[in-house]
């Protein structure tokens, strides 16, 4: 599973399995009964709910979802750094307000799809990065809305 499913990606790019539709390789990882708490410590119910697959709770539609992986800081404030691994699906028509993978004027960029009086706009999320207007000469194309950032801490 490890070869690329997607030939017209740029190089770099490839695309790769999560769950093929009726896939049966899944993954099951316990998961904890109990919500863990971020302010004071509480103590801790030592039982498991159930069994949680990864690939359940972050991929809806594993014929249109791809990871990428960051490269680059323009989006720490929205919790994306440099090296995480971004699950994106392209079969959601983006929103503004919603973070992206677009292809403009050939070069690939995620950024916060922004609607203004002007018109849409691609914004970082730190502010030593400038916005990217879009106009109809910009060579912009949508290549899927980011649903979840996977780090590590």
């Amino acid at each position: 599973m490890d070869s690329c499913l997607h030939t017209a990606l740029p190089p770099g790019w490839c695309v790769r399995a999560v769950a093929r539709p009726g896939s049966r390789s899944r993954l099951a990882v316990p998961l904890a009964g109990e919500s863990v708490p971020a302010g004071f410590p509480s103590p801790a119910e030592e039982y498991l709910e159930k069994r949680l697959d990864l690939n359940e709770l972050l991929v809806a539609r594993p014929e249109s979802t791809y990871f990428v992986r960051v490269s680059g800081d323009s989006m720490i404030g929205a919790g994306i750094h440099h090296g995480d691994l971004l699950v994106v699906d392209r079969s959601l028509d983006p929103r503004p307000g919603q973070v992206i993978i677009a292809l403009v004027d050939g070069e690939f960029t995620v950024k916060r799809l922004r609607k203004t009086p002007m018109g849409l706009e691609l914004a970082p999320e730190n502010p030593e990065y400038g916005v990217i207007p879009l106009s109809e000469e910009t060579d912009f194309q949508v290549w899927g809305v980011v649903l979840h950032v996977v780090h590590k801490v």
